[in-house]
């Protein structure tokens, strides 16, 4: 196969005629191609008066190596995940059904492993209905809700795939799993794929599916009480399911049990497992008229055009305080959702569905905070201050689950918000307008104000009057590292810290790639 790179395409362009412009780049007849597809697809909006398409092709012909032009084409190799099929006298167990979860489950699954998935939440189609009476009603699940639940905390999210990581053989196997289980096939190949909630939830439903057709099982409103090791070897796993209590006997326990599970932080902390304080970020989530983005980011010709779609953003800016605060999980078109999974506690996040057709866009704007500002040396004290702030926000928003929000224009002057302007906050059950000052940490608050101000310089109307901040965001990623060796096992043997509640991951992508490293390595210690 070839790779034919930096092929431009008008926003208009055709793509079922992609067949004929590949045949006339190579200067060869449409019948000489055998198969092409695309590998990539981005925009290049750098020139406000020429938005459009810039692709990348995989091609097969004959003769491959006549076509090869340095930077323009070159040879590609399709790279498949092998391993091998073993046995074991027990089942691996894995805690979570978030990102690492799933994929450590689908590649145990494969290898023949039948794997025991075990989720606090519920499966997705009740999981939604619990989310839904809360965002309705402000009646908190704590066992199910955004963060708890088949999918993780990703299914309610923009179901974002970019990742820091490099493309392999492990990025391909999510790609081509969450496709054959019903996302959508532009993942494929768009530079910043992303799923979506709606399709993010048909797509855990059938990775389900696979591993229980695969002999997995799933474990649904079970939770993991307790581990029991022997020598510094685990040896079985404490869970209860309701109100039985019940030991799973097992050698390989992956613990991929996401951001939120604090409780599970202080077992195992209380049980011998080795966790590091670990930086990570806090602020709020800012809201703007999506139509201002796509204007910023598209110029005032292109905006509009139904090719394009909501346009997103990245900001960063480091400050002379020693500080950084970045935007973050930025969702276009989407909403502003309660993700709080304690009572008395108001943590927020963003979501959007596979159309990003909201009227607002919006995105975390976080400060990054270090164990130094945790006061505390105790390796859950990054935990325990982001339950001080969601108590806090609780408390300022009415005690009823509603946010407390502001108006940039008056977080910048440091007063508090009186009224709404033209942007409405997407969040429910409701927003209490007041000072987020008295909700956030002074140094948190004085970057994000000049913060705000720099990255205006890049988007103009970023810090409008009119736009709304709405706090807290705290669940930016896990304020803790279970510490792993070179085998991605823990102090306790057969213990696999794993994904982003244990340190290790950023995303779904991410996660789910380290899911699978995890499940490599338990494949490989049976063999």
């Amino acid at each position: 196969m070839i790779r034919l790179n930096h092929l431009k395409f008008d926003l208009d362009f055709d793509f079922s005629k992609l067949g004929t412009v590949v045949a006339k780049f190579l200067k060869v007849e449409p019948k000489e191609i055998l198969s092409f597809a695309l590998a990539k697809k981005s925009v290049d909006a750098r020139q406000k008066n020429y938005v459009h398409f810039v692709c990348s092709v995989d091609v097969e012909v004959a003769n491959e190596d006549a076509f090869l032009m340095e930077g323009i084409v070159e040879k590609v190799f399709e790279k498949q995940l092998k391993f091998p099929k073993i046995s074991s006298e027990t089942r691996p167990v894995i805690v979570g059904t978030g990102p690492a979860g799933m994929f450590a489950g689908i590649v145990l699954a494969e290898a023949g492993l039948r794997p025991i998935l075990i989720e606090r939440g519920q499966e997705v189609s009740q999981r939604q209905k619990d989310v839904e009476v809360f965002w309705q009603t402000g009646k908190l699940n704590e066992e199910s809700n955004v963060q708890f639940g088949e999918g993780g905390a990703g299914t309610f999210s923009d179901g974002k795939l970019m990742s820091g990581i490099k493309k392999d053989e492990m990025t391909l196997k999510v790609l081509h799993e969450l496709v054959e289980a019903g996302a959508p096939s532009e993942i494929l190949y768009l530079a910043k794929p992303h799923i979506g909630t709606d399709f993010l939830a048909i797509a855990v439903k059938n990775i389900r599916k696979k591993i229980e057709a695969l002999g997995g099982e799933y474990c649904f409103g079970t939770k993991l009480k307790s581990i029991t090791s022997r020598n510094n070897k685990l040896i079985a796993t404490t869970v209860q399911a309701k109100d039985e209590i019940f030991d799973l006997a097992t050698e390989n326990l992956v613990l991929a049990i996401g951001h939120s599970a604090r409780d599970t932080f202080e077992m195992i902390h209380e049980q011998g497992l080795q966790i590091e304080q670990k930086a990570f970020s806090v602020g709020a989530r800012i809201e703007h008229r999506q139509e201002l983005i796509n204007k910023a980011q598209f110029g005032n010709v292109f905006y509009s055009h139904p090719a394009l779609g909501a346009a997103d953003y990245k900001q960063a800016v480091h400050l002379s305080n020693g500080r950084s605060c970045y935007s973050f999980c930025m969702c276009p078109g989407g909403v502003v959702v309660a993700a709080a999974s304690e009572k008395g506690h108001v943590a927020t996040n963003g979501m959007s569905y596979f159309r990003r057709d909201k009227e607002n866009a919006n995105a975390a704007i976080l400060v990054g905070v270090t164990p130094k500002d945790y006061e505390s040396s105790h390796p859950l004290a990054g935990m325990y201050f982001q339950r001080k702030l969601e108590a806090r926000a609780f408390e300022i928003g009415g005690k009823t689950y509603a946010a407390p929000a502001q108006l940039v224009g008056d977080f910048l002057k440091g007063r508090e918000s009186k009224k709404l302007g033209e942007v409405k906050p997407s969040y429910q059950p409701n927003v209490t307008l007041t000072n987020l000052s008295a909700v956030l940490p002074d140094y948190v608050v004085t970057t994000m104000q000049q913060a705000l101000l720099e990255m205006n310089k890049k988007i103009k109307g970023f810090a409008g009057d009119e736009a709304v901040l709405t706090g807290v965001e705290t669940r930016s990623s896990s304020p803790i590292r279970i510490l792993r060796d070179e085998n991605l096992e823990s102090n306790v043997k057969g213990i696999y810290p794993c994904g982003e509640g244990a340190g290790y991951a950023g995303g779904i992508m991410s996660a789910a790639v380290d899911g699978i490293k995890v499940a490599l390595k338990i494949i490989e210690k049976g063999m």
